[in-house]
């Protein structure tokens, strides 16, 4: 099996062989195991049998090749003493099954990891086996991703590969803009802003979303490049409950207002209100909110 070719079908039908550097390593201990079983040969193809098997097996030192070049040894040196074949049967079987052995180490012959249904060591395995609970599969520990400041084992690369292939993409950029115009707005005023240094674009984006949904608070202009956060009442630090989303010249007209009750009517600035109050109700989840949110509060109840 690890000697046969790569084949696959093209679009038209036609199957494409190809040979690799390690099925033709694989060939070649197939044809010299098929040379060392064969019995009733002549001596002399014996020995240069033999001498091949032992040149290929010389390449790499271990105790398993270390111990099939002395049984090469201890044959060449009976065969020299014209000891009887039959004899000499229990000693080929054994160099047979060392180098079946060597053919099977992944070590020496790469192809055959690809079939082995057993490691050469289990007990190697068993040490170096976690356990995923997203697929609930036990893999070898080289399958699991871990940061180098992670004390847990999470999910395999397989299951990571999956969910980064499942998750909805999402493009900050829009939101991104409009929290960096908002920044430079605020910097202009200097009165020492600071609460829109807190926010981040994630908490820009669910405000616009899901308080301001996504559109101008005026024209309901939807486009979200045109679109601008601006304060509400510009006399009071910017905050998530005192901002309005508007398109930019509407930013410019509502930040020129000296009065919004006279500017605006009731039922608008009541809608605005109520946008507030649930951007309240949001970022009072947030304790490094919460503190600007209780003093604005006071604030509002002293004036």
């Amino acid at each position: 099996q690890c000697a046969q070719p790569k084949r696959w079908k093209a679009y038209d039908g036609k199957v494409t062989e190809m040979d690799t550097q390690y099925t033709l390593r694989a060939r070649e201990l197939l044809e010299i195991y098929r040379s060392v079983s064969m019995n009733d040969i002549p001596k002399d193809e014996r020995l240069d049998v033999l001498l091949t098997l032992r040149r290929t097996v010389k390449e790499h030192e271990c105790k398993l090749t270390q111990e099939i070049v002395e049984l090469i040894d201890r044959e060449v040196d009976l065969m020299s003493r014209e000891v009887k074949e039959c004899n000499l049967e229990g000693l080929r079987k054994r160099i047979c099954t060392l180098f079946l052995q060597y053919i099977k180490t992944p070590k020496f012959n790469p192809e055959v990891a690809r079939i082995l249904k057993v490691p050469p060591d289990p007990l190697k395995l068993y040490r170096n086996v976690n356990f995923c609970h997203s697929c609930e599969n036990y893999l070898p520990s080289s399958e699991f991703p871990v940061p180098a400041n992670s004390r847990t084992i999470g999910r395999c690369r397989l299951c990571c590969k999956h969910d980064n292939e499942a998750r909805r993409r999402e493009a900050f950029l829009k939101y991104k803009l409009i929290l960096e115009n908002l920044r430079k707005s605020e910097a202009d005023y200097q009165d020492d802003a600071k609460i829109v240094f807190l926010v981040q674009h994630q908490d820009l984006q669910y405000m616009i979303e899901n308080i301001w949904g996504s559109q101008s608070a005026l024209s309901a202009c939807s486009d979200l490049y045109d679109l601008v956060m601006v304060r509400w009442d510009k006399q009071r630090e910017w905050s998530p409950w005192n901002t309005i989303l508007l398109t930019k010249d509407e930013a410019d007209a509502h930040l020129k207002l000296c009065n919004l009750e006279k500017a605006y009517e009731a039922a608008f600035i009541h809608r605005i209100k109520r946008k507030h109050i649930r951007a309240k109700n949001y970022f009072a989840q947030i304790p490094a909110m919460a503190s600007f949110l209780h003093r604005s509060d006071n604030q509002a109840n002293a004036n």
